[in-house]
């Protein structure tokens, strides 16, 4: 398993593994406690995993943690979304850089998300899977929800959302989460 650093957000890594195929199919390793150690993290901080299904134009997010953060290993497991981190660390030589990904089953790479960072994604295939291993336990009164379709952040989602939840379609502006950051 190779990690690569995302040039546009200080801290932030793919995980890319070795799938091998055959006739059967592919086998591949998703979490490897050495590549994760190799880049200065510690894989034993991760306690929780999570797994969301979603259909195609789902949009999730635009999420994160108040508080000391939420770090997370995110991956495809099944079918394709594209994939959006947004650094919101306001000492990060990266600070409101964005990047964005496709992620997919095919492949199982993995993206590392630094704590500080939103989180989104929108399913491209009619269903995808996204697994998540998570530093900390969720606690819901953390949680901080910013518009998907902020003219600041200027996401191409490439798709029109289909379907969200109720709170992601009302979630604020970046810049109303910052002045609440800073209050």
């Amino acid at each position: 398993m190779k990690a690569t650093e995302v040039p546009a957000i200080a801290g932030a890594y793919l995980f890319e593994p070795t799938p091998y195929a055959d006739e059967r199919g592919f086998f591949c390793r998703t979490f490897d406690a050495d590549a994760v150690r190799s880049i200065g993290l510690d894989p034993d901080a991760f306690v929780q995993d999570s797994l969301s299904r979603s259909v195609r134009g789902v949009l999730r997010g635009l999420h994160l943690r108040s508080g000391a953060g939420e770090a997370k290993l995110v991956r495809c497991s099944y079918g394709k979304v594209f994939d959006v981190i947004v650094d919101l660390r306001p000492n990060s030589p990266t600070y409101l850089g964005r990047a964005s990904f496709e992620l997919s089953g095919d492949t199982q790479v993995t993206l590392y998300v630094p704590a500080g960072c939103a989180h989104g994604f929108q399913a491209l295939t009619e269903t995808a899977d996204v697994s998540y291993r998570i530093d900390r336990p969720h606690d819901p009164a953390e949680d901080v929800t910013i518009a998907f379709d902020d003219p600041e952040l200027a996401i191409d989602w490439p798709l029109p959302p289909t379907s969200m939840s109720r709170r992601d379609r009302k979630a604020p502006s970046l810049a109303q989460v910052l002045k609440q950051q800073e209050d």
